[in-house]
């Protein structure tokens, strides 16, 4: 949302970097590339994920007919561990349409002819054929989530008869083998009155964890003699419909706009669903919408160019920006999940919870392009670091240790009881300092530095001072499970140890520059981890006994301590590490996250044809249509593994090393002018990386970064 924008970088220092810089031949002509229309379904297809931030949609092929619901920070038992997970909100955008006795509901009746993405603009269209015997409809269906309005989504469901009939159309708020139950069903519920047809209603997750606020409105365009029947009789769906006589070849509109509103932001949130609806109306569907293109349009300006790739890499580019943008908002009350707001029947095994992933690959793309939504992300950690505190104090250790899988309540661990998560993959606690450190660079943002992100630096900065063990080496940290996750305990995890490093500079840095207190020792803990390294071959090794062969050996845990951790060495060590995980890609190539790195690791070495092939492999590959969705796993590397997507983890980490990777470009605490350090290498085919409009330290800025030019540049962007 552009105010909330303007306000998350308001009253930051601002460096002056450049005149104005010309953007180069061919750059921006032409917009986003949305995916191919969609003219035949097929049963292994994902449906459209739509999404604000805020509420997450699965819409399917038939929107009327099936979908699902996602609300940010809300939570139920998950049924088959009894953790406290994400779970599923009624969907709000359900329906029917009846001509005489024939329903599109009816088994063959409704025929897909095509449906659209339009990533310019977050809108889903859908044109459906329904024969109804003597009668035949042409429908044409709109969804979309309001960015500008974060707690509505809108529909449209446009209709033309060939012959006069009886017709119906109905709009349900279903909530259909959903765990949970409506509010209003309790006796002696004063949740709903009969004069609120339409809601304001209340529904409880299982366990009653937490409830949200749905109501809705519609409206019908194209004649005023209509009967509107409302049934709120079913447990499972609530139903307003309308009948009219039809004419043929007149178009008739059913517009609806349905708000959902997490417990977490109202203490009544149906009431407050309510007052949200009302107002939506009273701004207009078609003024809604144009908000929404707007607000998109500004987002857009950030886009990632690959200048000089083929179309389908771009596209590629725009699928991944379009997913992370859409999936995170300023006004969410908790951070996005590894999936988004996106879930379906066939995978939901994360259960919303939060990663590292997260503060590692999604937030450093936000940080130049979204600020407002990276910041809301980040005080989703800092609220919680009561929790992180707790934490660590029952495992034995001081300051704030983040859980594993953090629950989206309170922030306390949540993963399943039988793993080994959260007892050694300790590596967590240092990606959410490190994060909290880069938007301070990014935004300069003195105040949150002083008052959010410290505290947080320091809780993380005692927590590595309580783990490490003091030993001849320096300061090991041992019995832990680095990123491969083999399960087996070992010593002194490259990435591990790597991260704890960088963590505890950012920390003592901060510190200095705002004349915090901060303990020395963080320092000589910092100069003194062990980082394991096998010194006949001159390479950081994954961890301690390390050997190429092992389960998971080809894991390039090491290489990614240098980037995206950035963490310092010399040159020489560099290029033998990433050599020698760059040598065993075809090994690791297909498994999430780190694959998405491995074109920067071969691009660092100069190879432009490599780089292009395990970008190929560690990106390129996981994306399936339709809709362009990237995959958590390969599915030429994993075919037996569920199509899950759009996974952030890999198409953060690719939009991160388009970003930050290629362009050599490191956040710190000095002039931006400073933060790109090494020549630029691309891959094969590829001229340059570009961004008209990013933010840097409060204005927007052009990035652009040529392959063979000595360094990446940031110069004046778009104005505002």
């Amino acid at each position: 949302m552009a105010q909330m924008d303007a306000c998350a970088v308001s009253g930051l220092a601002i460096v002056t970097l450049g005149r104005r810089m010309a953007k180069p031949e061919g750059v921006g002509v032409s917009g986003p590339i949305s995916p191919r229309p969609v003219t035949e379904w097929r049963p292994e297809f994902l449906p459209a994920y739509l999404s604000n931030g805020v509420i997450g949609l699965r819409v399917g092929h038939i929107p009327l007919l099936y979908g699902n619901a996602m609300l940010s920070r809300f939570e139920g038992l998950d049924p088959a561990t009894q953790v406290e997970a994400s779970a599923p909100v009624p969907y709000p955008l359900a329906g029917d349409v009846r001509i005489g006795r024939v329903a599109l509901s009816d088994p063959g009746r409704a025929r897909l002819i095509e449906q659209s993405y339009d990533f310019s603009c977050g809108e889903l269209h859908t044109k459906l054929s329904f024969d109804a015997q003597d009668v035949r409809a042409d429908i044409e269906i709109l969804t979309l989530c309001s960015r500008t309005q974060p707690s509505i989504v809108m529909q449209e469901v446009s209709l033309i008869v060939d012959q006069d009939c009886e017709l119906a159309m109905s709009i349900s708020m279903s909530a259909t083998d959903l765990p949970g139950m409506w509010a209003h069903n309790q006796p002696g519920s004063p949740d709903t009155r009969a004069d609120w047809p339409e809601g304001p209603f209340r529904w409880q997750s299982t366990g009653n964890i937490s409830s949200c606020g749905i109501s809705y409105q519609t409206r019908l365009l194209g004649t005023d003699r209509f009967e509107r029947d409302f049934d709120h009789q079913s447990d499972r769906r609530l139903t307003t419909k309308y009948t009219i006589s039809a004419q043929a070849g007149k178009r008739y509109r059913l517009r609806e706009m349905a708000s959902l509103v997490p417990e977490s932001l109202d203490s009544q949130p149906h009431m407050q669903a309510a007052r949200l609806v009302d107002e939506a109306q009273l701004r207009g569907f078609d003024l809604m919408r144009h908000d929404n293109q707007v607000a998109w349009e500004r987002l857009w300006r950030g886009r990632v160019m690959l200048i000089g790739a083929p179309q389908r890499w771009q596209a590629f580019a725009d699928a991944a920006f379009y997913y992370l943008q859409s999936s995170v908002h300023a006004s969410s009350p908790s951070a996005t999940s590894v999936f988004g707001l996106a879930a379906w029947p066939n995978y939901h095994y994360y259960r919303g919870h939060l990663l590292w992933d997260l503060e590692t690959f999604a937030v450093p793309p936000l940080l130049l392009t979204q600020p407002a939504a990276a910041l809301g992300m980040l005080r989703y950690r800092s609220s919680r670091l009561p929790a992180a505190y707790g934490n660590a104090t029952l495992t034995g250790y001081h300051g704030a240790q983040f859980p594993w899988e953090s629950s989206l309540r309170l922030g306390h661990e949540a993963t399943p009881v039988g793993t080994r998560g959260p007892a050694t993959e300790h590596h967590v606690s240092m990606d959410v300092a490190i994060a909290f450190a880069r938007y301070v660079h990014a935004t300069g943002d003195q105040a949150f530095a002083r008052d959010e992100a410290f505290p947080v630096l320091a809780g993380v900065a005692n927590w590595i001072e309580s783990r490490v063990e003091r030993s001849e080496r320096g300061y090991e940290i041992r019995s832990v499970v680095g990123i491969a996750e083999t399960g087996s305990p070992i010593n002194n995890s490259a990435f591990t140890n790597m991260a704890a490093a960088v963590a505890l500079r950012e920390t003592t840095g901060i510190a200095r520059a705002l004349q915090l207190p901060y303990r020395e020792c963080w320092e000589t803990i910092a100069r003194g981890l062990v980082i394991p390294s096998d010194e006949q071959s001159g390479i950081i090794a994954n961890h301690d006994d390390y050997h190429p062969d092992e389960d998971q050996g080809a894991t390039p845990e090491a290489a990614a301590g240098l980037f995206p951790l950035d963490f310092s060495v010399d040159r020489e060590t560099e290029r033998r590490t990433l050599q020698f995980y760059v040598s065993r890609a075809h090994q690791y190539a297909g498994q999430p996250m780190l694959s998405a790195l491995l074109g920067t690791f071969a691009a660092r070495l100069g190879d432009r044809a490599r780089s292009l092939d395990l970008f190929e492999q560690g990106y390129g590959q996981f994306i399936v249509d339709p809709y362009t969705i990237t995959l958590e796993y390969s599915p030429s590397v994993f075919p037996d593994h569920p199509r899950a997507g759009p996974f952030t983890g890999n198409l953060g980490g690719f939009l991160t090393s388009c970003l930050y990777g290629l362009t050599g470009l490191h956040l710190s605490d000095g002039s931006p002018s400073t933060w790109f350090q090494r020549a630029i290498a691309l891959p094969e085919g590829w001229d340059a990386i570009h961004s008209d409009s990013l933010w840097v330290r409060g204005r927007r800025m052009a990035l652009h970064a040529g392959h063979g030019d000595p360094r990446g540049q940031l110069n004046d962007g778009d104005e505002e």
